[in-house]
C-alpha cells in the first residue's frame, strides 16, 4: 500500500492583500473537493496536523536583515512546520509519501531576506531539507520544481551544494517572472551541473511536459540516486491559470506525480482557484497514494489545450544531458578558471516589498573542504533608508583555515564599518550569530 500523508494549512490569517491571488481560497476549494470525494476516509490517506517550525529551523537557511523575525508572520512557522511534518512522517516510516498542502509558498525566497518577493519570504522546502539533514542525517537530495515560475530562491540557496540536485522546468524566463532559469545557470564551480534548468515555451502541454520528464528528469534522478526526492509542486502550469501561459491538465499533473514518485511534495503556486486547483490537487493526491486518478477531469477541458515544440524539447534535453554527463570535468575546469575564489554580482528585486537588492557573493574554493561564503548586500527602497549587511557562511565540513578566514573577513569589515549589520552563519555549530 502506498500510504500517503497529507498536511493541510490554508493560513486564514495571512495574505499579501485581501484580493491578492495568493489567498486562503487557494486551498479551501481543494479542501472541499477532498472532503466531497471522501479521500480523507480512505485507509490509504492519513491527515497530519502541521507542527510549528522554530526560528532555529528558519535561520538554519536564512539570514534576515536586520533580523528574520521582523519579516515573517506566524503563518510562515506553520507552513514550514507543515512541510517538516510531512517529511518526518515519511522518514519515520509512518507513510510512504507525503503531500504538504501549505501556504505561504517559498521557492522564490533566497538565502538573504530583506522582504517578500514572488509571494515568498522564507523557503519552505529548503527549511524542510535543512531540518531533515540535521535530525535524520540525510545527505543527497533531489528537488524537482514543477512550478510555472523558475524557483530562483531554491536555486540560490543550493547553487554551491553538490549534494543537492535542483531541476526546474518552467515557462521560459524571457516571458514570465522572475526572468531567470536559463540553461547556462548550472551551479557554482564545486557543484557544477547539479543545477539544471529546462525553460519551456508558453503553450507547452502534457505531451511536452512528459517528454522532458521521461527523457531527462527521471533518468537523471536514477543516475543521481538521492536519499530523498522533493517535488516543489506548483500547479500554475495549468491551462486555466491566470498568471501564466502553459497548457497542462489535471491528468498531466497526476501522471507526473505518478512517475516522479517524490517522497514529499510541497505546494507552491497555482492561482486558478476554482477551475484547476481542486482537480489538480486531487489528481496528485490519488497518484501519490497509488489510487486510480483516471477519472479526475476538469469540467471545462477541451480536447486540445496547447501545443508542444518537441523539436525544441529534444535539443534542450541533448544540451542538458551533455552537461550532466560531463559535469565532473566541467567542474574541474570551472575551479581552474576561478582559482581561490568564485565571485558573482546579483541584482534581486523584491516585487512584493518594492526593494532592490545588490549583492556580491564570494565563495572560497578550498581544496580541503567546501570552504565558506561571504555575502555583501545592500537593499534600497523608495520609502525608507537603505540597509546593508555583510555575512559569512561557514559550511558543515569547513577546515580550520576556512573557519578562521570566514571570521577574519567579518572582523575586517566591522573595523572598516562599511555595513549596518554583520552575521556569521556556522553550519557546523548550527548557529547564526549577529555580530552588531
Amino acid at each position: 500500500m502506498n500510504k500517503l500523508g497529507l498536511v493541510f494549512f490554508p493560513a486564514f490569517d495571512w495574505a499579501i492583500t485581501p484580493t491578492h491571488p495568493e489567498r486562503e481560497e487557494r486551498l479551501l476549494y481543494t479542501r472541499d473537493q477532498i472532503v466531497e470525494e471522501g479521500l480523507l476516509d480512505l485507509p490509504q490517506i492519513h491527515e497530519y496536523k502541521p507542527q510549528l517550525a522554530t526560528l532555529r529551523d528558519l535561520e538554519r537557511v536564512h539570514i534576515g536583515v536586520p533580523n528574520l523575525r521582523s519579516h515573517i508572520k506566524d503563518a510562515h512557522f506553520v507552513s514550514a512546520g507543515g512541510a517538516i511534518t510531512a517529511a518526518r512522517a515519511v522518514k519515520n516510516g509512518e507513510v510512504k509519501r507525503a503531500f504538504a498542502l501549505v501556504r505561504p509558498p517559498g521557492h522564490h525566497a533566497m538565502r538573504m531576506v530583506h522582504g517578500t518577493r514572488g509571494f515568498c519570504t522564507v523557503n519552505i522546502e529548503a527549511i524542510m531539507i535543512a531540518h531533515m539533514r540535521k535530525h535524520f542525517g540525510i545527505k543527497k537530495v533531489a528537488i524537482v520544481d514543477t512550478d510555472v515560475h523558475h524557483g530562483d530562491g531554491t536555486q540560490d540557496i543550493f547553487y554551491h551544494d553538490p549534494d543537492t540536485l535542483f531541476i526546474s522546468f518552467h515557462q521560459d524566463g524571457r516571458t514570465l517572472y522572475p526572468g531567470t532559469g536559463f540553461t547556462n545557470e548550472l551551479g557554482g564551480p564545486k557543484a557544477f551541473g547539479t543545477t539544471l534548468n529546462l525553460p519551456l515555451p508558453p503553450g507547452t502541454d502534457d505531451e511536452g511536459l512528459h517528454y522532458m520528464l521521461d527523457h531527462f528528469v527521471l533518468p537523471i534522478l536514477e543516475d543521481f540516486q538521492p536519499d530523498m526526492i522533493i517535488n516543489s509542486a506548483g500547479q500554475d502550469n495549468h491551462y486555466s491559470d491566470p498568471l501564466a501561459n502553459m497548457a497542462i491538465t489535471a491528468q498531466g499533473y497526476a501522471r507526473l506525480a505518478d512517475k516522479l514518485k517524490a517522497d514529499v511534495a510541497v505546494l507552491e503556486g497555482g492561482y486558478s482557484i476554482e477551475a484547476a486547483l481542486p482537480y489538480v490537487n486531487v489528481g496528485i493526491i490519488l497518484a501519490m497514494a497509488g489510487l486510480d486518478y483516471s477519472q479526475v477531469i476538469e469540467p471545462d477541458i477541451l480536447s486540445k489545450q496547447g501545443k508542444s515544440n518537441l523539436g525544441y524539447m529534444e535539443k534542450l534535453v541533448q544540451q542538458q544531458w551533455t552537461v550532466w554527463k560531463n559535469r565532473e570535468q566541467l567542474a574541474k575546469e570551472q575551479i581552474a578558471k576561478w582559482g581561490d575564489y568564485f565571485v558573482r554580482q546579483k541584482n534581486i528585486y523584491y516585487d512584493d516589498s518594492g526593494i532592490q537588492e545588490k549583492q556580491t557573493e564570494k565563495v572560497r574554493l578550498c581544496p580541503q573542504c567546501r570552504g565558506f561564503m561571504t555575502i555583501a548586500t545592500q537593499a534600497e527602497t523608495a520609502y525608507y533608508d537603505s540597509q546593508s549587511a555583510f555575512a559569512a557562511i561557514i559550511e558543515q565540513d569547513a577546515c580550520p583555515a576556512c573557519r578562521c578566514a570566514a571570521k577574519d573577513a567579518v572582523s575586517k569589515e566591522i573595523k572598516l564599518g562599511r555595513y549596518d549589520h554583520y552575521f556569521i552563519q556556522d553550519k557546523e555549530q548550527d548557529t547564526l550569530e549577529t555580530i552588531k
